[in-house]
């Protein structure tokens, strides 16, 4: 059969029209990957690096999850920091309750500084509730704030002496009554010039509270109610002293020190922080001859960052 010129034009019309090329598919996103904190942060400081990406935290974490997740890091803490205690030098509860309230907007240290000659002078409520403002302000000047720290501890001097017979008070209604004595101090007081649980309420345990994820509330008194709900009382000011040492030497605000964090595993904020074991060994917070307040040996990360055994700073 011969093909007629209308069939020959149609066949070459459809040898002409190009194929159309097949779209590219379109490459697929590499997957992020997701790290996890080392099993054990002061483990693998000597080791290698970590790899530097974020936790993700506890999604849809239940209450008991957390509750146990709260227990095991201040158990944690506590076999890092076995003789946490307040870093206020003090031998009596007059002693504690001035040095708590001149350590506001200033270092336990400078504090430490300053009161042996404040006390030398005024060792007693009497003595300080009778002293010259002046001279008063001239021994705290270092502190900073110096004359409302004067007017607070002459003031709360002069209530004792009126009020409780020149003995600091052991309940917390009484001593929130003292010039410059808020819930903060008075539960540093209690629990440790009374053995009186009470959670201590600082910026560093505000800090390191909201970074575990244990609350998210930022009032003091919410965030006291909601971790004192986690823990029996019982451990509420041996945690105080656990978190806010934690907080001065590892978990800094700036910068924390992930990579040589004893409970990277268990923290949600992992990876804020430099996770470099390396780096964050130099990111430790301490002092010559051992890591502040520290009274005997410290933990084997501290040794690691070049501390050494501290002497004991204090009795009490």
């Amino acid at each position: 059969m011969k093909k007629t010129a209308s069939t020959k034009k149609t066949a070459s019309a459809k040898k002409a029209v190009p194929a159309k090329k097949a779209a590219p598919a379109k490459k697929a996103p590499a997957a992020k990957k997701i790290t996890v904190a080392p099993k054990k942060a002061t483990a693998r400081i000597k080791g290698a690096a970590p790899a530097k990406t974020v936790v993700h935290p506890p999604s849809g974490e239940s209450r008991t999850a957390l509750v146990r997740r709260a227990r095991r890091i201040n158990r944690e803490l506590a076999e890092v920091y076995p003789y946490a205690h307040p870093e206020l030098d003090f031998t009596n509860p007059f002693q504690l309750v001035v040095a708590t309230v001149l350590s506001a907007q200033t270092t336990d240290l400078r504090v430490n500084q300053t009161t042996p000659a404040l006390f030398a002078k005024y060792p007693t409520p009497e003595d300080l509730a009778a002293a010259n403002p002046e001279e008063v302000e001239e021994i705290l000047r270092p502190c900073g704030f110096f004359r409302a720290k004067t007017k607070s501890v002459i003031g709360l001097s002069r209530a004792l002496v009126a009020d409780f017979g020149g003995e600091v008070p052991g309940r917390l209604e009484d001593l929130v009554k003292l010039p410059g004595v808020g819930r903060k101090t008075a539960f540093v007081v209690l629990g440790n010039a009374f053995g009186r649980p009470g959670i201590t309420v600082d910026t560093h345990f505000q800090r390191l509270v909201r970074r575990w994820q244990w609350t998210a509330e930022t009032d003091p008194d919410k965030i006291e109610a909601a971790v004192g709900a986690l823990f029996p009382k019982s451990d509420w000011t041996d945690l105080s002293h656990h978190v806010i040492w934690h907080g001065r030497r590892i978990c800094h605000a700036r910068k924390p020190a992930c990579g040589a964090c004893p409970i990277a595993p268990l923290c949600p904020a992992y990876g804020e922080g430099e996770t470099d074991p390396e780096k964050a060994k130099k990111l430790l917070k301490y002092e010559k001859g051992g890591f502040p307040g520290q009274r005997l040996n410290p933990p084997q990360a501290y040794l690691d960052a070049g501390g050494e055994p501290a002497p004991p700073l204090r009795a009490g």
